[in-house]
């Protein structure tokens, strides 16, 4: 099996704020344009112009509706792999394919080693991997290090085709073992959340709470955030949902 680095020397993610998402896709349409020839091109579909198309996405986004109170809200969630400090889909490889880098904490897959046994999307409860049928290969999301480190690109393009893409600025990138980066403070300031952290995978990436509605009464800001992030509450939900997923 594979092993993991004692330490990473930087964390970097994502941070996906839940309360500015719209659910547009331009996330997903880019990261799809950008990796079809990038990483771990190509991305394999099937039929995508016929009545049942499917293929390998690194990047989804579900909607969902959840009720707060005497009112409710759409809320857009992205998903993606989330580059996990202790990674399931790393330790269960047993070829070495699988595996975290040490200078930034990326999570990758080597397609030269990689025997398609699909064992790391069985042990991801998050539903992050995508099993490309026409190679017979293992793809996931790379944080597009073939962008965010070259350096024929100007430095503020530098970051992953989905962040660059985003109408909202719901999406954000950066070192999140880092305290004091734009990301880490954002987390700290917004209350971000680990997604299902009960598993004890530590992701990286983090997701920021729809902030309570300002039309709410004085009482209610508080108990609204409560219900979206408890165990009860929509994030709760999702962790439940990706687990039945799982199964």
């Amino acid at each position: 099996m594979t092993s993991l680095p004692g330490k990473t020397e930087k964390s970097l993610g994502l941070v996906i704020d839940l309360d500015t998402c719209v659910g547009c896709h331009a996330c997903v349409t880019s990261c799809k344009e950008w990796n079809t020839g990038g990483h771990m091109a190509p991305l394999t579909d099937f039929d995508p112009y016929g009545g049942a198309p499917d293929g390998t996405w690194f990047n989804r986004v579900h909607t969902y509706e959840q009720s707060c109170g005497e009112g409710g809200r759409t809320v857009n969630f992205p998903r993606s792999c989330l580059h996990c400090e202790t990674p399931a889909c790393v330790t269960v490889c047993p070829t070495g394919a699988s595996y975290k880098r040490s200078s930034d904490g990326i999570v990758l897959v080597d397609e030269d080693k990689c025997i398609g046994c699909q064992l790391c999307a069985w042990a991801c409860p998050y539903g992050a991997r995508d099993f490309d049928f026409d190679v017979g290969v293992m793809k996931k999301c790379t944080l597009c290090v073939d962008r965010i480190y070259n350096e024929n690109l100007d430095e503020v393009d530098r970051v992953p085709a989905c962040v660059a893409a985003c109408p909202t600025g719901a999406r954000h990138f950066g070192d999140l073992g880092d305290p004091n980066s734009a990301v880490s403070q954002l987390v700290a300031e917004r209350g971000g959340v680990d997604l299902m952290p009960d598993l004890g995978y530590n992701p990286v990436n983090k997701y920021l709470p729809p902030r309570a509605k300002t039309s709410a009464p004085t009482d209610a800001p508080a108990k609204e955030l409560e219900s979206v992030t408890a165990e009860g509450g929509f994030l709760g939900w999702v962790d439940r949902m990706l687990s039945e997923e799982a199964l």
